[in-house]
């Protein structure tokens, strides 16, 4: 309707132009009555092609929204699971000895160990006995080897007893001449990277000390020997058996501890590899057991069904629009249906593989409701029930992992790339428009190339048209001039 009115405006605009230019003889307006002229004869291919640019245009802009809002569903929800908020924690009976945290992807539901920590890992530590006169005193150049291995100490650790090399390569750190005060040995050994640090710490009166320590474990003892000395003064920062210069203030050990009857050594009080999915962190020394277990977290697990339910509503609602059977730009695509089918399957998609008879595997089955106008609801009550009765199979829906299909995340991460597939999804249909668009545009601007040729052909007939009507009335007013002329005589 619209695209016949317009012609019809255009084509009435252009009868009346002709009219009004004709009736005033050798003033034709030329440039209007062609310019009429032209758009009558192409109006209804130029509406024809505006409205279907328009509708393509629309098309390849709901396509691009419907999979930026699935994207990120996927992506936020994604953000939430592996944020740690979800997953059930470890929990200490005693802190002050050891705490638990939960590795990113862990199912702690259940959780029951026993823990005694006997022994603290800690690093070789060494310093220097007699006060340098200032951290700045150069002590002299030279070579300083550094070597990694296993020591043996005296009881109270401040002496080394023994020991042997590791299988790592002793390193050469080098003292250049006129560098070799505190400052620059420190700077050296810091810069050798060789798993020992070094600083130098200052008396109330300015004299200096270089402390030395190495990284936590049993094979990370260290020996420090001056082995280019030409000044005899680097002999007083060695470390190691006889070393007179220097004494240890603490031995390289391994942290020894019991878990559920078995003792086991680890090189650093930072432990991930003992219980399943849980970091130990040991603090202290304990007399009795430590009882690791968990907790669900119940709240959070709520508040992620309640959101996740709100945000299905909203991605429900820009995918209705779409696809609104009157003024829906994808109303007749494909994929766009197939996003709306999957959408609505995913309260009964099962979630979990592998579970017991009777566990919840499904949306529906923890509460999530389906309304009649397709929007998602939560019955509480039902959600209530699976968080008591099953709060490890609700927790295994929000949970994340790379290496299973299991969970929400995975089946919205499907559907995400589903969504944007270029064989399937709206890819393929954005492909398709933007091949539609270019067809448009290259027949739009046929258009105006056949235009500009009636243009150019239309002026240059009322040209002709208007001299030849201006030398007919001039003609005209001379026989009438003449012929008044002839009647006045007579």
């Amino acid at each position: 309707m619209t695209t016949t009115t317009s012609t019809s405006n255009t084509t009435a605009s252009a009868a009346q132009a002709l009219f009004t230019s004709l009736s005033s003889g050798s003033g034709v307006d030329t440039g209007s009555l062609v310019t009429a002229l032209v758009n009558a004869q192409f109006a209804t291919k130029t509406d024809t092609l505006k409205t279907q640019s328009d509708a393509i245009t629309a098309q390849i802009s709901g396509a691009s929204t419907l999979m930026s809002t699935v994207s990120q569903f996927a992506s936020a929800l994604k953000t939430l699971t592996t944020g740690g908020t979800l997953q059930s924690q470890p929990v200490s009976s005693n802190t002050s000895t050891l705490t638990a945290t939960a590795l990113s992807g862990a199912k702690l539901y259940g959780l029951s160990s026993s823990v005694t920590v006997s022994q603290l890992a800690s690093g070789q530590a060494a310093r220097t006995t007699a006060p340098i006169a200032s951290r700045s005193t150069v002590l002299g150049s030279g070579t300083l080897t550094l070597t990694l291995g296993t020591a043996t100490y005296s009881s109270d650790k401040t002496t080394m007893t023994g020991f042997t090399p590791g299988s790592a390569t002793p390193v050469a750190i080098t003292i250049p001449s006129g560098s070799g005060s505190l400052d620059d040995i420190a700077t050296a050994i810091n810069g050798a990277n060789a798993g020992v640090t070094a600083s130098v710490v200052t008396d109330s009166d300015g004299t200096a000390y270089l402390s030395m320590k190495g990284a936590s474990g049993t094979s990370q003892a260290f020996t420090l020997q001056a082995t280019d000395d030409p000044s005899g003064n680097l002999a007083q920062l060695n470390v190691g058996v006889g070393a007179t210069g220097t004494s240890l203030t603490s031995g390289a050990q391994n942290a020894r501890l019991t878990v559920d009857g078995v003792t086991v050594e680890r090189a650093s009080n930072s432990i991930s590899d003992l219980i399943n999915g849980v970091k130990l962190q040991l603090n202290a020394v304990s007399t009795t057991p430590v009882s690791l277990t968990s907790t669900t977290q119940t709240d959070a697990l709520k508040g992620a069904v309640s959101d996740f339910v709100d945000t299905y509503n909203q991605v429900l609602k820009t995918l209705n629009d779409q696809l609104d059977p009157k003024t829906g730009p994808l109303k007749n695509d494909a994929a766009a249906q197939s996003l709306a089918r999957s959408l609505r399957g995913l309260t009964t998609t099962t979630l979990l593989g592998s579970v017991a008879a009777g566990t919840p595997t499904t949306l529906g089955e923890i509460g999530v409701t389906t309304n009649r106008d397709g929007t998602l609801s939560v019955d509480d009550t039902a959600l209530a029930r699976a968080m008591a009765n099953n709060p490890d199979a609700v927790e295994a829906m929000f949970s994340y992992s790379t290496a299973s299909t299991d969970g929400l995340t995975a089946a919205l991460n499907s559907l995400s790339l589903n969504t944007s597939s270029t064989l399937f999804g709206l890819g393929a249909s954005t492909t398709r428009y933007n091949a539609l668009a270019a067809t448009v545009s290259q027949e739009q601007d046929d258009l105006t190339t056949q235009s500009s040729a009636m243009t150019d052909r239309l002026t240059q007939q009322f040209a002709s048209m208007n001299a030849k009507v201006a030398a007919y009335k001039s003609t005209q007013s001379f026989l009438t001039n003449q012929i008044a002329a002839w009647n006045k005589s007579g």
